[in-house]
């Protein structure tokens, strides 16, 4: 039996066939997920504390640690993180050339 492996484009979503814009937003809001998620248990943090440090409600600090990605934009995370005293850094790069991505 012969096992077929591909190399990955270095972003999970792409790999599983998101359209390239989806997939990056999927791939930014995940860091930031995690990284919430990380301070959340760093500061040993209940739900309802979190919500509060966050801004947010109990609920959708759930939805956070649940990893219900399709409930949060981007900028709601980046607002959870600015609230709990974070700063978020980013920068642009060249996209990976692979099977997927196209010329510009």
């Amino acid at each position: 039996m012969t096992i077929k492996r591909e190399r990955s484009s270095g972003n999970v979503f792409s790999d599983l066939g998101f359209s390239p814009k989806e997939a990056e937003s999927l791939r930014l809001r995940s860091e930031l997920m995690i990284e919430l998620d990380r301070l959340i248990k760093k500061r040993k943090l209940t739900q309802i504390s979190a919500a509060k440090l966050f801004g947010v409600t109990q609920p959708r600090i759930s939805d956070l640690i649940r990893g219900k990605i399709d409930l949060f934009s981007i900028d709601t995370l980046i607002s959870m993180l600015a609230r709990a005293g974070m700063r978020v850094e980013f920068r642009v790069a060249r996209a990976r050339s692979g099977p997927r991505a196209k010329a510009a």
